[in-house]
């Protein structure tokens, strides 16, 4: 499956978002870059689904733009007036090429869903390789209102008992794409979130 990284030249604050051209092009997150629908077009001139992880502001705020410019389809957990169609755990939606298995994931957002095929995982914020915290493993922040390291931790070991072997390749929601033992990095996250230290220096 084909992933291309359409935020990476952001100049300002903004999510991961990932398009999967495909049989059925896909959006992973809108991101918060204003360049992102022109991003889009350089790759594919039809967009059929827009897939969120969660609803902050750095993963949907482009979401009306992208709307506007494509009309796909969005999926989400949790409301959202775009939304036309809930997400819950254990669904299946397709990304581009491949099947993904929806996998609920709070802690770091309360509608937060993390996607695993066979060969990928597109993780969100709920676990990230590198993120200037921790660097081959580490997980989003869990100390602002309506977040929870309790819930995230759950969530972390329960994607760990749903992700295949086969993964090899991770898309999150900040930080570099991972490519290679992702079962390794996300278990390296869970060993630091289970400490309950703070994530970053007071």
């Amino acid at each position: 499956m084909d992933v291309v990284h359409v935020t990476r030249d952001a100049e300002t604050f903004t999510c991961n978002a990932y398009l999967a051209p495909g049989d059925e092009p896909t959006l992973v997150d809108a991101g918060a870059y204003d360049g992102v629908v022109d991003e889009i077009r350089r790759h594919v001139d039809d967009l059929e689904r827009v897939v969120l992880t969660h609803q902050h502001g750095d993963h949907v705020e482009q979401l009306d733009a992208v709307v506007d410019a494509f009309d796909p389809e969005v999926y989400a957990f949790a409301d959202h007036r775009l939304r036309t169609h809930e997400l819950g755990d254990g669904d299946r939606v397709r990304v581009g090429d491949d099947d993904f298995e929806v996998v609920f994931t709070p802690g770091h957002a309360p509608d937060h869903v993390s996607l695993v095929s066979d060969a990928a995982l597109f993780s969100g914020d709920v676990v990230v390789h590198d993120d200037g915290a921790f660097d081959d493993g580490s997980f989003g922040r869990t100390d602002m209102a309506g977040q929870s390291r309790e819930r995230l931790v759950g969530s972390v070991r329960e994607l760990l008992k749903r992700l295949p072997d086969s993964v090899e390749h991770m898309y999150s929601g900040h930080g570099e794409v991972f490519h290679g033992d992702v079962r390794s990095v996300v278990e390296r996250a869970l060993d630091r979130a289970e400490r309950r230290e703070p994530k970053y220096d007071e």
